[in-house]
C-alpha cells in the first residue's frame, strides 16, 4: 500500500534545501508519495521577523547550514541572488520582492501536476547550489526540464492563474499550522509533523511502522 505524506517547503529556506533531495530520495526508494505543498517564506508572511531576533540568530544559522551541507555532502553556496531582496546589515526586508513570488507560484504549479518535490529539488540545487545568477538563461527551464516539467507552460500559469495559486499556497500555509508546527522543512504524515531537515530518519522510522515498503520489494 503507498503511504502519503505532506512537505511543506520554502524556497529561501536553505533548511528546506537541505531536506528537498533526500525527501525526493525517500520517495524514489520508498513507496510513499510525497506532496510538496509551498508556502511563502517568513520574510513575506512576517517581514519584520529577522529585525526581531537576536544578533547571534543569523550568525548561528549561517554557520549550521553550512555544517549540514558538509555533513550530508551536498552542494552548498550563498544563493545568488538571495531569493528574497534584504538588507544584510539592518536585516529589513524590501518591499520589492522579484524573485520568490514567480518560485513558489512556479512551485505551486509544479505540485498540481504532482512534481513538485523534484522541481523544488532541482531549483534549489540552482538557488543554494552555487549557480550564480541562477535566475537568468537557461537555468529554470533546465531545472524544470530536470524535473519532466516545462518551464514556459510554468510561467505562464503562474501568471495567468497567480491569484488562485496565491489561494492555493495560503492554503498550504494554513494547512502546515493545522498539521501542528509553523516552519519548514515540515513532513506531516498521518497527522503526525516532522520539523526540520534533521528528522528525515525519524519520519522514515515512523513510516516503517506504518507498514512502508521499499518499492522494488
Amino acid at each position: 500500500m503507498t503511504l502519503t505524506a505532506d512537505l511543506f517547503f520554502s524556497f529561501r529556506s536553505p533548511y528546506s534545501y537541505l531536506a528537498i533531495g533526500r525527501y525526493r530520495a525517500m520517495a524514489e526508494e520508498w513507496d510513499v508519495d510525497i506532496a510538496l505543498r509551498p508556502v511563502y517564506p517568513l520574510a513575506i508572511r512576517e517581514p519584520d521577523f529577522f529585525e526581531r531576533n537576536p544578533p547571534n540568530w543569523l550568525r548561528y544559522t549561517f554557520t549550521d547550514m553550512f555544517r549540514v551541507a558538509q555533513f550530508h555532502g551536498i552542494p552548498f553556496g550563498p544563493p545568488r541572488p538571495d531569493p528574497i531582496v534584504q538588507n544584510v546589515m539592518t536585516r529589513k526586508i524590501a518591499d520589492e520582492q522579484p524573485y520568490i513570488f514567480r518560485l513558489t507560484r512556479l512551485g505551486q504549479a509544479a505540485a498540481r501536476r504532482g512534481k513538485g518535490t523534484a522541481f523544488a529539488h532541482e531549483t534549489g540545487r540552482l538557488i543554494w547550489g552555487g549557480a550564480e545568477n541562477w535566475h537568468e538563461g537557461d537555468h529554470l527551464a533546465e531545472a524544470a526540464q530536470r524535473a519532466g516539467l516545462d518551464l514556459t507552460e510554468l510561467d505562464a500559469e503562474a501568471i495567468a492563474d497567480a491569484e488562485a495559486l496565491d489561494a492555493e499556497i495560503h492554503a498550504n500555509q494554513a494547512a502546515l499550522e493545522a498539521g501542528g508546527h509553523w516552519g519548514v522543512p515540515t513532513l506531516v504524515f498521518d497527522g503526525e509533523p516532522f520539523f526540520g531537515q534533521d528528522r528525515i530518519e525519524m519520519a522514515l522510522w515512523r513510516m516503517q511502522q506504518k507498514g512502508l515498503q521499499k518499492r522494488d520489494a
